[in-house]
């Protein structure tokens, strides 16, 4: 039993891959932001990859344990200690009762996460126990956790010591910039080359109002083909309306002059254009950015998309664990 001393900052339960096949209607996948980090987690305590864990932005949680168990924290450096003392990342490592965990601010990276050997007995709703907050559904209650609260873990003996290999690991850039791989379409032709030029050349800064739904970027104007300018009323009057669409997971997803990258907890159609989608391989960078950093975009093809998705996943195996 994991009892929640201090939250930290928007705790939440989530699984992998998330709530899939819903999104038609109107229930997002959820999930973790940084699948490849969480996934590693689980292996470390020897759970299946997509036990649910939780999830950590920005600040760590503080968590007794109410029994033994064993635990891994991966994904943002939240600098862990157990009663006081540094406990490794990317490590199974052995709790007891009364203990306390201390998961603090972020010092690289934004979201932390921890697994628990048996992984957190929540329900699942429509297949899954990952929360979705803006609908209140999954988790324990549908939402962040709360002081106070106990997330009951299923039962698992878990070995310490197992270690994630350092070239199993994402590795987070040094700097403030992250190169973020970009697909082309489906909305593609609806920009110039002027603006393919821009988008691909433009240092992207992330804002502030960005969350689990869209990351919202800071940038110079798009400019448009006749396509988008000369168009029939229903597609609306600015030049990245568009008729209502259904809209792909990383849509770079285009209000007005405003690229926002759709994640996991956001819409699955509505009448703006979307140009580039991020893939699922590059996912982990966007959970893994601060607002004020920066994006550099690299197109890339599908099959090239491909083949960063089996690079991850073939990452995500017991092989990866020493």
């Amino acid at each position: 039993m994991l009892e929640i001393v201090k939250p930290g900052l928007e705790t939440s339960i989530q699984d992998f891959p998330g709530r899939v096949g819903y999104w038609n209607q109107g229930f997002p996948p959820s999930g973790p932001m940084d699948m490849w980090s969480f996934r590693l987690a689980n292996l470390a305590v020897g759970n299946d990859e997509g036990a649910p864990g939780l999830e950590a932005q920005f600040m760590g949680p503080t968590i007794r344990f109410q029994r033994s168990g064993m635990i891994a924290v991966t994904g943002a450096n939240m600098r862990p200690i157990v009663d006081g003392q540094p406990i490794p990342m990317w490590e199974s490592v052995a709790v007891g009762a009364g203990q306390t965990l201390v998961m603090g601010p972020a010092v690289a990276g934004a979201r932390g996460y921890l697994a628990v050997a048996g992984g957190i007995d929540a329900p699942e709703w429509l297949g899954s126990a990952s929360t979705f907050h803006k609908a209140g559904v999954g988790g324990l209650d549908g939402h962040a956790v709360k002081a106070g609260q106990v997330l009951p873990v299923r039962e698992a003996a878990g070995t310490p010591g197992r270690r994630v290999a350092d070239r199993a690991r994402p590795a987070f850039p040094g700097g403030k910039t992250w190169e973020i791989q970009a697909v082309r379409g489906p909305n593609d032709d609806w920009i110039d080359d002027a603006g393919h030029e821009r988008f691909i050349e433009t240092a992207w800064m992330l804002e502030a109002r960005s969350d689990r739904t869209g990351y919202r970027l800071s940038g110079p104007d798009w400019t448009f083909t006749e396509k988008a300018t000369d168009k029939a009323p229903e597609h609306g009057d600015f030049p990245s309306n568009i008729i209502d669409q259904g809209y792909p997971l990383g849509a770079v997803n285009l209000g007005g002059q405003t690229p926002i990258i759709l994640m996991n907890d956001g819409p699955s159609m509505g009448g703006f254009i979307c140009p580039y989608t991020v893939p699922s391989a590059a996912f982990w960078k966007l959970g893994q950015m601060k607002p004020n950093e920066y994006i550099k975009f690299r197109e890339v093809s599908v099959g090239e998309a491909q083949e960063l998705r089996f690079t991850l996943d073939e990452a995500c195996t017991l092989d990866s664990i020493e």
